[in-house]
């Protein structure tokens, strides 16, 4: 599956961690990221991670993957503060619009990627095509 993963400068740290800490179950996957969120998390487990662009334009290339439904789970942990500059809405329209499970704080992302564990998103592969 693809993963999105974008973090507020804020929680770029709480990204980190998470990654580390879900590293068994998002080694299995591929993961894209906003340019410096991607090199934190690389560096910081040893994943391999597609890096995008930095900061909005970064933030852009992946809602247009999400747009063409690209992607088939979102990790976006949003710094509450941030949320007028950056394209939060956008990106929750288009994964409602494709069905692509969202989360942005720790606690649905750590709901998200149990699900994704057990398997409970083999259905994205249905969806998709």
């Amino acid at each position: 599956m693809n993963i999105a993963l974008i973090a507020h400068d804020n929680k770029k740290e709480l990204m980190e961690a998470f990654c580390i800490a879900y590293k068994f179950v998002l080694s299995k996957h591929k993961l894209f990221a906003t340019g410096r969120t991607g090199a934190i998390v690389s560096e910081a487990s040893g994943q391999e991670v597609f890096s995008l662009d930095y900061g909005k334009l970064g933030e852009q290339q992946i809602i247009a993957r999400v747009a063409y439904n690209e992607m088939d789970l979102v990790l976006y942990f949003v710094d509450p503060e941030e949320i007028e500059n950056s394209g939060l809405i956008e990106l929750l329209s288009l994964c409602d619009q494709n069905n692509i499970p969202i989360a942005t704080n720790l606690a649905t992302a750590e709901v998200l990627i149990n699900g994704l564990q057990r398997g409970d998103f083999a259905w994205r592969d249905l969806v998709k095509n």
